[in-house]
């Protein structure tokens, strides 16, 4: 039992420390995918042969590269996910025996406080009517 824990514990600090690669690799790939849009966006502007140019650069020299990296670090980020024990895609349920949270509870007050100014009004708009 203890050896579990300590490699579990261990795992958790290998992802730890492996962490920031990720993070800095998914900026790099988000980075990169907007100066491709920038590419485009030039393109658009100066328009004829050297959008042709530019476009064609970009879709044949730089989308692979950048679709292969950020498929790595996504994957890497999956691999730490897994390392850290974090379950991060997966649904988050609710047991019925959880008490509602506050932001719950004034939700619940807010929905009863609308349905008594409904129910007011409809009152008022009858009492009318009927007069």
């Amino acid at each position: 039992m203890k050896n579990k824990e300590k490699m579990k514990a261990a795992l958790k600090k290998v992802g730890e420390k492996l962490s920031p690669i990720y993070g800095y690799g998914i900026m790099i790939s988000l980075f990169l995918g907007g100066l491709s849009f920038v590419g485009y966006l030039v393109a658009l502007i100066v328009g004829g042969n050297v959008a042709e140019t530019i476009c064609t650069i970009i879709y044949k020299y730089i989308y692979p590269y950048l679709v292969y990296g950020t498929s790595v670090f996504v994957l890497f980020g999956l691999i730490i996910m897994y390392l850290k024990g974090e379950k991060a895609l997966t649904a988050n349920k609710k047991k019925a025996t959880d008490k509602p949270s506050n932001e719950e509870k004034e939700e619940n007050k807010t929905e009863k406080a609308v349905e008594e100014t409904v129910q007011q009004t409809e009152n008022i708009e009858d009492n009318a009517t009927s007069v």
